[in-house]
C-alpha cells in the first residue's frame, strides 16, 4: 500500500506517509480509510510526507478534485514535504487549489521534515515521526 497514516491523539496530529508511485485512485481511497476510521478526527493535523515517493501520477484535475475534498476542520494545519521537484510543484498547485476551496486551513509544502515539524509546532526530538515511520497502517 503506497499510503498510510498513523493517528496520534494526544498530539491531535495525523501522519500520512506514501511510498514508490502513488495514484489518484489510491490518494482517494486513503482519504476515504481515514473519513471511516472512528479513530480519525478532522480537528487534528495532517502532516504528509512524499519524500519516499517516486512518482505521484496525479493530473491537475485530480489534483484539483483532492484538493477540494472536505476532510479537516477550519484552523488546522496540513504540511507535506517533498523532496522531489516533480512533487513539490505538484503539491504547490494542489495548496492553490485549496486555499481557493477552503481558505480557512492552512496548507504548506516544505523541502525536509525538520521544517514541516517546526511549523506545525512539533519538537523535532518527540520521536512521533521517527518511530512512526516503521509503523503501517
Amino acid at each position: 500500500m503506497p499510503l498510510r497514516y498513523v493517528i496520534h491523539a494526544p498530539q491531535r496530529l495525523v501522519f500520512t506517509f506514501a511510498e514508490g508511485r502513488v495514484t489518484f485512485d489510491e490518494v482517494w481511497a486513503h482519504q476515504t480509510r481515514m473519513l471511516n476510521d472512528p479513530r480519525f478526527d478532522p480537528s487534528y493535523n495532517q502532516l504528509t510526507d512524499f519524500s519516499a515517493t517516486q512518482f505521484f501520477d496525479v493530473s491537475t484535475e485530480e489534483a484539483k478534485q483532492i484538493s477540494q475534498r472536505q476532510m479537516f476542520s477550519p484552523a488546522t494545519k496540513r504540511p507535506a514535504v517533498a523532496t522531489s521537484p516533480h512533487i513539490f510543484g505538484l503539491y504547490r498547485l494542489m495548496q492553490v487549489h485549496h486555499q481557493i476551496a477552503h481558505p480557512e486551513i492552512s496548507v504548506q509544502v516544505f523541502r525536509n521534515r525538520e521544517e514541516a515539524l517546526k511549523w506545525l509546532g512539533v519538537p523535532e526530538d518527540s520521536g512521533l515521526y521517527i518511530n512512526e515511520n516503521k509503523s503501517r497502517r
